[in-house]
């Protein structure tokens, strides 16, 4: 029988002299038919005898295989051996794909597997007239046995289950968290980097409920001292010049010849501006969660081949983006991105005779791990904006003295400081009985409360949440000017 492309064939006499690891006694048992069992066993004092350290003995494994038919698949880690024992002799070993495995007989009914790299093959096997014995299948994979092992002691009671396709892991099962799993994969990519496949499923799905407040604090001073105006016009002086009338008033019109037209300004404001915004964001644990307050301003962008202008939408306001990972044990991963943002004229473009707002941004990027509950802050967020300007009457306003009579100084200062608190909890949910809204404990008026009596509600009982225990009157209604108390 002529050898494939490729195939390594193996020639064994039953004159080779047989070393001690090969006195291992092996009883074949009898089948119907007269068919051959494969068994695959594990030698150590074969494996290191032949192989050396780089090749260690795999866990035994059994393969049956009758009449000569295909059919029997022998797994073998890429890198350590396997030993395959028949029930009778052999002569001839042929490999299909030696860059895959390669084979060595140990004795007249045993061969010795050693795995090259990830792959797949087969193994065939004749008698010394050329008949065929056995076909086994050999898949070389990653050391999916080793996997199993450190995975069984590092997490104890996780119900995880490996196997391999072509060169990569596969996991299955069900773990108690998120952590876990992303740990699972993290040692798994060890034994086959970047070629595991993550089929884990987390025991029960968990939830994360994030109570976020964002408080701006503004304070603006504005002075302001002087004129606000000199316009010299024709007409004489009006009303709110009085205090630029008289020999003052008429010695400035006789000297430019026209008449002044002055109005004094004396302004100091101060400003206190809170801004706050609250928002409750639940999530998935390990998704991302969204929250904007605020608006879209149209920016254009280009034009189409029809000469359409391309308007994009930009976002402005508070917004909030948070992805939550519960680690187990209460504790949550956190990674918070909050933005605020406002329009800003002064850094306004102006595109073709339309005006483009620039954007005043602050934003925040961190991780952290909070306990349920707990909560953490971040400030230090602040801006601060200083501006003074003078206005004068040309010439007049640089006289010493009587100049200043004659300007108008400004001065502005805003400061604002941003500061944000974000609490996660853990969403459990409750079945609906648990519930009661404000609405349970009100119903429409009847026609004789509403008309005779004046009453605009009219109040019922309601049972207690099933938790609680049983069902009881329990008063309650719109007791406050605005929201409601439930009592």
């Amino acid at each position: 029988m002529s050898a494939p492309v490729n195939a390594r064939d193996t020639w064994f006499t039953r004159k080779m002299v047989r070393t001690p690891f090969m006195s291992s006694k092996f009883e074949p048992r009898s089948m119907n038919g007269g068919g051959a069992f494969l068994f695959l066993t594990a030698s150590a004092a074969a494996l290191i005898a032949l192989s050396g350290p780089a090749a260690t003995p795999a866990v035994a494994q059994t393969v049956s295989q009758s009449d000569g038919k295909s059919g029997a698949v022998m797994a073998v880690p890429v890198n350590k051996s396997q030993v395959l024992k028949l029930d009778r002799a052999f002569a001839r070993a042929m490999i299909g794909n030696p860059e895959i495995a390669d084979v060595m007989p140990l004795s007249t009914n045993s061969v010795y597997v050693l795995g090259r790299a990830t792959g797949s093959t087969n193994l065939a096997l004749y008698d010394r007239g050329g008949g065929l014995i056995a076909v086994v299948d050999v898949v070389v994979g990653p050391d999916t046995l080793g996997l199993k092992r450190q995975i069984a002691d590092t997490f104890p009671g996780e119900d995880v289950q490996i196997n391999t396709a072509n060169d990569s892991i596969i996991i299955r099962g069900q773990v108690s968290s998120p952590l876990v799993a992303e740990r699972i994969v993290a040692l798994a990519d060890t034994y086959a980097p970047q070629k595991v496949v993550n089929m884990m499923s987390v025991g029960s799905p968990q939830q994360v409920l994030l109570e976020v407040r964002v408080s701006e604090m503004s304070r603006g001073t504005v002075k302001q001292l002087g004129i606000s105006q000199a316009v010299w016009k024709d007409g004489g002086i009006g009303r709110s010049t009085d205090m630029a009338q008289g020999p003052f008033a008429g010695f400035l019109s006789n000297l430019f010849g026209s008449t002044l037209d002055i109005q004094f300004e004396a302004l100091e404001r101060n400003g206190l501006v809170r801004t706050l915004a609250n928002p409750n964001l639940v999530a998935l644990s390990g998704e991302t969660a969204n929250f904007l307050a605020g608006g879209e301003f149209p920016v254009p962008t280009g034009v189409d081949n029809q000469g359409r202008v391309q308007i994009e939408f930009k976002q402005f306001g508070v917004a909030l983006a948070f992805t939550p990972t519960v680690l187990g044990d209460g504790l949550v991963n956190l990674r918070v991105a909050p933005e605020v943002s406002s329009l800003d004229r002064d850094a306004s473009v102006e595109l073709d005779g339309t005006t483009i707002p620039g954007l005043k941004v602050r934003r925040a990027v961190t991780s952290l791990e909070l306990r349920d509950g707990q909560s953490f802050a971040m400030a230090g967020l602040i801006q601060s904006d200083f501006s003074d300007s003078v206005r004068a009457v040309p010439l007049l306003g640089k006289l010493p003295i009587i100049g200043a009579l004659f300007r108008s100084t400004a001065f502005n200062k805003q400061e604002t400081e941003l500061v944000i608190t974000v609490t996660p909890r853990i969403v459990r949910p409750v079945r609906p009985d648990q519930i009661a809204v404000p609405t349970d404990r009100i119903q429409a008026p009847s026609a004789t409360d509403l008309f005779l009596l004046g009453k605009t509600e009219s109040r019922k009982s309601v049972a207690k949440p099933a938790s609680v225990g049983a069902s009881t009157p329990t008063p309650g209604g719109i007791d406050g000017e605005s929201g409601h108390i439930v009592r």
